[in-house]
């Protein structure tokens, strides 16, 4: 297996998936453990841990296969919504250290929830010029 990479894997073929769409660049298969029905990750088929040490060019490539892929699922699945999630470092909940996105399809009245809580205004403030980019 390249790299001990799963991904790798399944994109050489080494390993099966339940593939949806694939050309040059990407490979997109369900999830086997899925959010919700017809979840999907697409991969770039060149090994990147993660969104900050892969090659802007190939982001570029990735992300319109990305919504090519979350047009099709929606027309298909006649879904309400989806989510595009994309997980950074094993704190953020990313379990395969390969470059992906998660289209998550969603349907009105779905469970799934990602909670938030108000925020503290101030405190909003102070980080926002803490972070703010000249």
């Amino acid at each position: 297996m390249k790299n001990n990479c799963i991904f790798c894997a399944i994109a050489a073929g080494e390993l099966p998936s339940f593939k949806i769409y694939e050309d040059d660049v990407v490979l997109a298969f369900l999830d086997i453990n899925p959010f919700s029905n017809g979840h999907v990750l697409v991969i770039p088929k060149n090994h990147s841990e993660g969104l900050l040490d892969a090659d802007d060019a190939l982001l570029s490539d990735v992300i319109v296969r990305v919504k090519k892929v979350a047009m099709h699922i929606k027309e298909s699945l006649s879904c309400d919504g989806f989510n595009i999630l994309q997980n950074n470092g094993e704190a953020a909940g990313q379990t395969v250290k390969h470059l992906h996105f998660h289209i998550v399809p969603r349907l009105a009245g779905d469970d799934l929830r990602f909670v938030s809580a108000k925020g503290d205004m101030e405190k909003l403030a102070a980080l926002a010029e803490s972070l703010r980019m000249a």
